[in-house]
């Protein structure tokens, strides 16, 4: 490709496509499909630009969530001296073909302004054709659009190349690099280029993936001693016994779910933090592990808190909730005093106290300690792991895990401290450094559902197409005018 005849043969091709005849053996296969289904999703060939899906107050936001803003001066090193010599663009996508960033020489940025390659637009084949964006990730493999290979022909004086990048957590596609250049600079080997860049940024993902399987395996396996088979919220098998599943893949867990382990055995989805414990059900479900207890507490965003001693469910009250957060959140312990001032206030006393504590123990055994009162065992606690998400600024973790506010229905003084200190924290970086899925995770809540800022925030970095638009703008509306 790159000499004037094939550049015309691709021309007469195209206009032979286009006017229902035969295209002819110059266009390729995989070109011709691109045709097809850019036409069935809708795409214009007489579009003049890509469509704009984001404000450019809005990228920033939308970038600063997407996983690969971190490996962002890598990619550029690796290509910026290439497209500076070259007079080339580089742009990087999300799995939508939205374009989030993007880097060349001042010439060339001012070309790829008249077409919308740049941040904000979007390249997918349904919204501008067959291009080496939108077709790389159709096609889910590095990809190169030449010429009138494009469906638009306002793209015929461009070439590009892309090649998508997976996430290695989720096994999905979560972006694509590009490499665009007019029809006389860029050459077909430069697929090869992007391929490479996008290995490497997926190198860099695993290996940011690795650091936390390992932090999940020293917390829950390795200090705790929890039996059973530990897996990630995106289901992939990270630690446990047989140790020879771990990077498996098993259906996403959901708590208390029941599922078939690789041997044929019954597991019992138990939530541990951000990942879960999958029990064999053949293990009694409350089979004490090696050394120390593990005590697991769901409070967040439920009328029914739920606990687990070594799998093994206890019934709790609200009361016995409240104790078992507060004593979680004080691992030094309280005296009888201060835990009554934290459940009753002024009108609390420590004999109250104590008479709900020996209730408790008869369901806890010696978890439960005295003077002070404190939980002599492993605690893993929702609301603990949210509030480390948020000092570790993982507010996607953060978002995804916190369903609620801490035990909504309690009046206890300690707990409305608590729950509204993780609730303003929750909300500020959500709206600080949360992206769109973060948003909409925290919109689901109670109290995301009627935080109007929350709302407008969320209408403003969805796409257009996205669906959820819809419900966003009638929650907003009706915060705004309730009549």
């Amino acid at each position: 490709m790159g000499n004037d005849s094939t550049t015309r043969a691709l021309a007469r091709g195209h206009e032979a496509a286009h006017s229902g005849h035969e295209a002819g053996p110059v266009i390729r296969p995989l070109i011709a499909e691109s045709w097809r289904r850019s036409r069935e999703a809708g795409a214009d060939p007489g579009v003049r630009s890509a469509p704009l899906v984001y404000d450019a107050d809005v990228v920033a936001d939308v970038r600063a969530a997407h996983p690969l803003d971190p490996h962002l001066p890598m990619l550029r090193d690796l290509l910026r001296n290439v497209a500076d010599e070259a007079e080339y663009l580089m742009v990087i996508t999300d799995a939508e073909g939205h374009a989030l960033w993007s880097d060349g020489p001042p010439r060339v940025r001012r070309q790829a302004d008249g077409i919308g390659l740049l941040e904000g637009f979007c390249w997918s084949e349904g919204a501008v054709g067959t291009n080496g964006i939108g077709t790389a990730l159709a096609e889910g493999r590095p990809e190169f659009v030449y010429a009138a290979e494009h469906l638009a022909p306002v793209l015929h004086g461009w070439s590009c190349a892309g090649a998508p990048i997976t996430d290695p957590d989720t096994g999905s596609v979560i972006a694509c690099v590009d490499v665009s250049a007019t029809v006389d600079a860029l050459h077909p080997a430069t697929v090869a280029l992007v391929a490479a860049a996008a290995r490497l940024a997926e190198a860099h993902l695993d290996l940011e993936m690795r650091r936390r399987d390992e932090r999940l395996r020293e917390r829950y396996l390795r200090r705790q001693g929890a039996p059973g088979v530990l897996v990630t919220s995106t289901g992939r098998v990270v630690g446990g016994d047989p140790g020879m599943w771990n990077g498996r893949r098993l259906p996403v867990p959901v708590p208390g779910q029941r599922l078939t382990l690789p041997d044929g055995r019954a597991a019992v989805a138990e939530p541990i933090g951000e990942a879960f414990l999958l029990r064999p059900s053949g293990d009694g479900g409350g089979s004490a592990p090696a050394g120390r207890p593990l005590l697991s507490l769901s409070m967040l965003g439920s009328d029914q808190p739920r606990a687990l001693l070594d799998g093994a469910p206890v019934p709790l009250s609200l009361r016995h909730a409240e104790i078992l957060a507060l004593l979680a959140t004080h691992p030094g312990g309280l005296s009888g005093d201060r835990l009554s001032w934290h459940l009753y206030g002024e009108d609390g006393s420590p004999g109250t106290v104590r008479a709900e504590i020996h209730r408790l123990r008869g369901q806890l055994g010696g978890v439960v300690r005295a003077k002070p009162y404190r939980l002599d065992c492993q605690i893993d606690a929702d609301f603990l792991t949210v509030a480390r998400l948020l000092d570790d600024g993982d507010v996607a973790a953060a978002a995804r895990l916190c369903r609620g506010e801490l035990l909504p229905r309690s009046d206890a003084p300690g707990i409305r401290a608590e729950r509204d200190e993780l609730a303003v924290r929750m909300r500020r970086q959500v709206l600080d450094r949360g992206g769109i899925d973060s948003l909409w995770a925290f919109a689901q809540t109670e109290p995301g559902r009627v935080d109007l800022e929350v709302l407008q925030r969320l209408d403003a970095v969805l796409p257009r197409t996205d669906p959820r638009r819809a419900a966003v703008a009638l929650r907003g509306d009706r915060l705004l005018d309730p009549e």
